[in-house]
């Protein structure tokens, strides 16, 4: 099989390197864990301002110097 392992965005990436699941990040950041799948593994997936805030609000919580462009291309 060709292509083995799961396709991860930077947000992906980032959880990966810090031990850190997906459903800890939804939990977190107060939203539903396939908005937060999609973040981690769609290229493509763009946020609303609202969402974006909610998991920057989270992930500020493992990292205080974190910025939305680290994650999303906005």
């Amino acid at each position: 099989m060709w292509g083995l392992g799961k396709r991860r965005t930077r947000l992906g990436k980032f959880l990966d390197k810090r031990g850190r699941t997906q459903n800890e990040l939804a939990k977190a950041a107060g939203v539903n864990r396939e908005t937060i799948s999609r973040a981690c593994s769609d290229p493509d997936y763009s946020p609303t301002v609202k969402t974006l805030s909610k998991i920057m609000k989270a992930i500020r919580q493992l990292d205080p110097h974190a910025k939305p462009e680290d994650f999303f291309d906005i």
